[in-house]
């Protein structure tokens, strides 16, 4: 189940604030914290305590394949 546009445009981490990368209808990623939010049944669990870290691979794919909730630029490394 995909994750509403205008949804997406007004989400943000809990836990700083900032924009969130929409990976595959499954993940909203925080690649500043490199943190990762699952999205279960369509609604996006953004609790800190349930988001995990990821790895160097992770990062690298989850930014290449995110789609930018808030603006068109991509958030830098």
């Amino acid at each position: 189940m995909a994750v509403d546009p205008t949804l997406l445009s007004i989400l943000a981490c809990p836990q700083d604030k900032g924009p969130l990368l929409l990976v595959d209808d499954s993940v909203l990623y925080n690649p500043r914290l490199r943190r990762a939010y699952p999205i279960e049944n369509g609604i996006p669990v953004l609790l800190v305590d349930e988001a995990r870290a990821v790895t160097e691979a992770e990062h690298e794919d989850f930014v290449a394949r995110g789609v930018a909730g808030w603006t068109e630029d991509r958030v830098a490394d």
